[in-house]
């Protein structure tokens, strides 16, 4: 019996032409949800196979804590995904978020199991999802925003926040999530007691770093309701400086959720901007930023200059 592969085997080169050659439009979406998922490799298959055949292209992470997906499905395929959702016990009734703009978001689909959904690397005894900090709508964000003795927290990477972040928000200095938390704390030492608003991009992670804070001892936590992306959708963005950085290969976005110049290094990982992309073109990117950004992603440079 000839064994079924669950997995993609061709190259990114393929994958990519593959892409550009399409002739339908596509719908990009993500979601997630923390639910208690028993069997996750289970999950991962079932999920793979179906979206495999419905040429969903996405990265999506599932644990036992829960599912984090971002996906792009075939406009002519959208009726099956939803279906596929309603149809699965822990995916059902799942609230989408559908980007405006689609671009080309993702080239192939990408599944995997993981120990945790957002990696803060933070045991079970440190959080309880049933108590996570309160929702705020983007309006009730930007009026809190406006008190005293209200802190503004970016809980994304540092190289996020450079693309951008709200006006006056506290910018944790790290590279990874898993330093994420520790940061924050040791920043906010000593006010336990004060207001404090979570911020991130779709929202995903501040629902749990909302419930370790509430667990460690902070006792006033709230969250930016879907994220940055939500507040764009919702606001005139008016506190925001700069664009969002998001996690596919349109980089980042800009208030009205369009597809911006930015590229990725394929060698730090960091965004990109258009000076940058120049100078690395002129050999001279590295007295912008010393020991990285090169190599650079030539073909998503000519996609989008």
């Amino acid at each position: 019996m000839k064994k079924e592969i669950l997995y993609n085997k061709k190259s990114r080169e393929e994958l990519q032409a593959e892409l550009q050659n399409e002739t339908f439009i596509r719908k990009t979406f993500s979601f997630y949800r923390y639910i208690n998922i028993d069997q996750p490799e289970v999950l991962r298959n079932e999920l793979y196979r179906s979206w495999s055949n419905m040429n969903i292209f996405g990265r999506i992470y599932i644990s036992t804590e829960g599912i984090n997906a971002q996906g792009s499905c075939p406009e002519n395929n959208w009726v099956e995904l939803i279906e596929t959702l309603k149809s699965n016990v822990i995916l059902k009734e799942m609230p989408l978020k559908i980007a405006i703009e689609d671009g080309e978001s993702f080239y192939k689909l990408k599944i995997k199991v993981k120990d945790e959904i957002v990696a803060y690397n933070v045991g079970k005894e440190e959080y309880n999802m049933n108590e996570v900090g309160h929702h705020l709508s983007a309006e009730e964000f930007n009026k809190k925003m406006a008190q005293d003795n209200t802190l503004v927290v970016d809980m994304r990477n540092y190289y996020e926040s450079e693309v951008g972040r709200f006006e006056n928000a506290i910018i944790p200095d790290v590279d990874t999530s898993r330093e994420l938390l520790p940061e924050v704390r040791k920043l906010l030492e000593g006010h336990e007691e004060d207001e404090v608003l979570l911020y991130c991009t779709g929202g995903i992670r501040c629902e749990k770093a909302s419930a370790v804070m509430l667990k460690s001892g902070f006792e006033n936590v709230k969250q930016l309701e879907g994220g940055i992306l939500n507040y764009f959708k919702d606001t005139d963005a008016s506190h925001w400086d700069g664009d969002c950085f998001v996690f596919d290969d349109r980089v980042a976005v800009d208030k009205e959720l369009n597809e911006t110049d930015y590229v990725m290094c394929y060698s730090c990982r960091e965004p990109l901007t258009k000076e940058e992309v120049k100078q690395a073109m002129e050999g001279t990117i590295l007295s912008v930023h010393p020991g990285a950004k090169l190599p650079i992603a030539w073909s998503q440079i000519k996609a989008k200059f």
